[in-house]
């Protein structure tokens, strides 16, 4: 190992102790109950609510999976600022009356809001279920993108597996420390790190072909399909537009933020707030343009930015960005274990396993399942291959099945429980026919569009049987009809 790569090696610990401290500081101010645990006794203030939801958003996803897709299908990830727009109105839309919701009945996670608003144990267990299956691949990518900045910082000499080991024991340590107080107070730290590693990252790779315009130059002369969408690309680029911010919105993650949010106001915010960090998607395409001039044989192309920072930066200024794509991936990985954990621990644990557990050992309990749950990730990043942005957005696509539900519980009384199961379940299987079958997607949507064809099966059934089904109770809808007019007449 160089002096360079020991430099580079020790800048990417420094950003990776940092959350340790921080946990350590956050478990002193921990109250060992499961709502202060899981949802911050529902007291998040508003800065550390976006920084948490933009951090958590920004994942190996977007921060190494975008410079991949750029280097590999050119402007299909442009999608990117479509879909962060999407996701914030989805905030303000859904998410401010989701919050309000789990305030007034006290949900924790977001199987509390389906057995409420449906009165339906079955529907809030097949929810709490699809959660956990499908953020599980999600969570893996995380710890692969991690180890794969890792591997590349140290010259190979920290391999693949004991680089995501180590992603992993850190995480584990700081979210077991201080809950979703640790991970607030850390995605505020990565979140800052986030938005001007991408952008400067792509400026300075850009400036070595001269500038971003003579950069376009070249590209035009060296691979100019790079300049536009591919054949059969729209399906794929509508496909991410929706799945991508859905899927997301639905993870259990964005749940427990949504839940802990001190006041309305932030999410009135929301959508300019997100649609304005889109911008740093820009330091991505720079990479990955770039990338085509300068490297235009990199095989595993989830490495694209670390190999191009490292072989044509300074390697301080390549290891300070790397530590930024180490904390896109971190506070992303932190949120889904910590909220996974939620999910197990108060919605199965509790109610199936020991119904008389203290608040003290409830939050115990959701601390081995944080251990356990790294533990299923990292062996499925181990051993589960695959680009970082399509298995993201075959679990996006799982997730994504839980708005039809939720919508329909918001804003259609005639919704039902079989409508909601059945249109969930058929979603659900359809994707993962299309998934593990090849050769079985359809027509146009063939070329990524799997995803969106599911989504669209299960609006169709749950609408299709909803309508010839048993209502909700008369009691339970009127209910929640009067606590949808303290929404509004709050003027949330």
């Amino acid at each position: 190992m160089t002096g360079t790569n020991i430099a580079a090696l020790l800048i990417i610990a420094l950003f990776m102790l940092i959350p340790l401290a921080m946990g350590a500081y956050a478990g002193r101010k921990s109250i060992p109950t499961t709502e202060d645990f899981f949802v911050q006794g529902r007291g998040m203030g508003s800065v550390a609510v976006f920084f948490t939801v933009a951090a958590t958003w920004w994942s190996a996803f977007a921060f190494m999976g975008s410079n991949s897709y750029f280097y590999l299908k050119g402007p299909l990830y442009w999608t990117a600022i479509a879909w962060n727009i999407l996701f914030g109105i989805l905030y303000f839309v859904v998410g401010k009356r989701v919050w309000f919701l789990g305030k007034t009945n006290n949900y924790i996670t977001p199987k509390d809001f389906f057995k409420h608003q449906y009165g339906s144990e079955a529907l809030g267990n097949i929810v709490a279920i699809i959660m956990l299956i499908f953020t599980l691949p999600y969570l893996q990518i995380q710890l692969t993108g991690g180890a794969y900045l890792i591997e590349v910082a140290s010259g190979g000499i920290i391999n693949f597996k004991f680089a995501a080991l180590l992603f992993y024991l850190v995480i584990i340590i700081y979210v077991w420390s201080g809950g979703l107080r640790a991970v607030a107070w850390t995605d505020i730290f990565y979140g800052v790190l986030l938005f001007f590693g991408m952008i400067y990252g792509g400026i300075y790779i850009a400036n070595l072909l001269g500038d971003p315009t003579e950069m376009f130059e070249q590209l035009r002369e060296v691979k100019p399909e790079n300049l536009a969408l591919q054949e059969n690309a729209w399906m794929a680029w509508l496909a991410m537009f929706i799945i991508t911010p859905v899927g997301s919105f639905m993870g259990p993650q964005l749940w427990t933020r949504m839940y802990a949010v001190k006041s309305a106001k932030l999410f009135n915010l929301m959508p300019f707030l997100l649609g304005f960090a889109a911008i740093a998607y820009i330091g991505s395409m720079l990479v990955g343009n770039s990338a085509v001039i300068l490297e235009p044989a990199i095989e595993q192309t989830d490495k694209v930015l670390p190999v191009i920072l490292y072989k044509y930066a300074p390697f301080v200024m390549a290891s300070f960005i790397i530590a930024c794509g180490a904390a896109a991936a971190m506070s992303t990985a932190n949120s889904q274990i910590h909220s996974m954990s939620a999910v197990y621990t108060v919605d199965f644990h509790k109610t199936y396993i020991n119904k008389n557990l203290s608040e003290k050992q409830l939050v115990w309990v959701g601390r081995w399942c944080i251990l356990i749950l790294s533990a299923v990730a990292y062996v499925m990043a181990l051993y589960v291959p695959g680009l970082l942005v399509n298995i993201g957005l075959v679990a996006l696509a799982g997730t994504a099945q839980v708005i039809v539900p939720t919508v329909g519980a918001l804003f259609w009384k005639k919704s039902t429980v079989a409508g909601a199961i059945s249109g969930i379940l058929a979603g659900t299987i359809l994707l993962i026919v299309f998934t593990f079958v090849p050769g079985t997607i359809p027509g146009p949507f063939a070329f990524g569009g799997g995803g969106l064809l599911s989504l669209f099966c299960n609006i169709v059934v749950f609408f299709a049987v909803s309508s010839v089904t048993k209502a909700r109770p008369k009691e339970l809808l009127d209910e929640l009809d009067k606590q949808y007019d303290d929404f509004y007449n709050k003027k949330y």
